[in-house]
């Protein structure tokens, strides 16, 4: 388990802490779900061994310090009754700011190709389990505009940039929470370099690093028109002051460019974020 913080100077009204958490993958899966789901959760359970202890550790630490989580996405690591109970719960007792990850619809890891069509086969279910939208929420905190999308399968739709352009006509400063980070020139170089292969796992890479994509991944991740529109307004928009995300399992710090730092939060890492 790792802690971390970090101060965002936003111009807030008065100084504010938020919880940030990414990528918890719960595998849980009981009798009410049926022997695949079992299996399933048996398997995943060894690749995120301590899912259970760092949800156990932030519960306690935002309940210590009497502090929002906000989340990133893949709380769940697939849809299963034991995990949407899991997060109903949690939700119920916890003051949660959700983002949906692409996990929170996968119904088998893996199993099929994801896109809208297979999100909304299981999206009500899942949306039942938290308080906010999940797909697009905002949250105004002492004169700042927290703003949660679901950019989980590397796009964003048409609504969710309406929805955007809306909330930055507010005129107020706005953080931004995503499962999927931004492309960012120090974020790809660091992550090839880390795990030396040349998917970037960004949202919004430019195509002359995704010449050395696999098929499968370079029609997963190419951002199309609604996409590349969201980008340019986010990453031209002053008065987006932050970027917080995950999907990537680690943590990193970075920009990008001078005037949006990006925090990516790894999956065992409990992130204060300290806002003034």
């Amino acid at each position: 388990m790792k802690y971390l913080s970090n101060e965002l100077n936003v111009g807030a009204e008065k100084p504010f802490t938020l919880l940030h958490v990414s990528d918890t993958h719960l595998c849980l899966a009981d009798d009410r779900d049926c022997q695949r789901k079992i299996e399933l959760a048996e398997r995943r359970t060894t690749r995120f061994p301590e899912a259970e202890a760092t949800f156990e550790e932030m519960k306690r630490v935002a309940k210590e310090k009497n502090l929002i989580i906000a989340h990133t996405g893949d709380l769940l690591d697939f849809v299963s009754v034991a995990n949407i109970d899991a997060a109903k719960v949690f939700t119920d007792e916890y003051d949660v700011f959700m983002a949906a990850g692409n996990h929170e619809f996968s119904q088998y890891v893996g199993e099929a190709w994801e896109d809208a069509d297979y999100r909304n086969q299981s999206l009500e279910k899942v949306q039942a389990a938290f308080k906010n939208d999940i797909r697009f929420s905002s949250r105004k905190i002492n004169g700042v505009n927290l703003i949660a999308i679901d950019n989980g399968y590397y796009l964003f739709e048409q609504e969710q940039l309406d929805a955007l352009k809306a909330e930055i006509a507010l005129g107020l400063p706005i953080i931004l929470f995503m499962h999927t980070p931004l492309y960012a020139e120090d974020l790809l170089h660091f992550h090839r370099n880390l795990e030396k292969h040349p998917v970037a796992y960004q949202m919004a890479v430019p195509e002359e690093y995704m010449k050395n994509y696999p098929e499968d991944r370079y029609r997963q991740q190419k951002a199309d028109a609604i996409t590349q529109e969201a980008y340019d307004l986010i990453v031209g928009c002053p008065l987006v002051k932050a970027l917080i995300t995950g999907h990537l399992h680690f943590d990193f710090e970075g920009k990008v460019h001078d005037d949006l730092p990006q925090i990516v939060t790894g999956c065992t890492t409990l992130r204060e974020l300290h806002i003034k």
